[in-house]
C-alpha cells in the first residue's frame, strides 16, 4: 500500500474534489491542511509548488498537482 499525502487548504474547490475522488475510490491518504498546519507552506514552496491540492505518493515518487482525475485513478489500483 502506498503512502499518500494530500496537501490542501480551506475553501479550495479542487481540494474538496480531490478528497472526494480519493475517498470514493477507497484510496487511503493523510491530509495536511496548510491553513491549519502552516509549517508545510515553506516546504511546498521549496519544492516549487505554488498551489494546492498536491498529492504525493511516496513509494512511486509520483506527484499530482491540482484535481487530475486521470492521474488520480492510477493511485486507485
Amino acid at each position: 500500500m502506498q503512502t499518500i499525502t494530500l496537501y490542501t487548504k480551506n475553501n479550495c474547490p479542487q481540494c474538496k474534489m480531490t478528497k472526494r475522488f480519493l475517498a470514493d475510490k477507497n484510496v487511503a491518504f493523510e491530509e495536511k491542511n496548510i491553513d491549519n498546519e502552516p509549517q508545510y507552506i515553506d516546504w511546498l514552496k521549496e519544492q516549487g509548488f505554488r498551489s494546492v491540492p498536491i498529492v504525493t505518493a511516496k513509494e512511486t515518487q509520483m506527484t499530482i498537482v491540482g484535481f487530475r482525475p486521470d492521474q488520480l485513478r492510477t493511485l486507485a489500483v
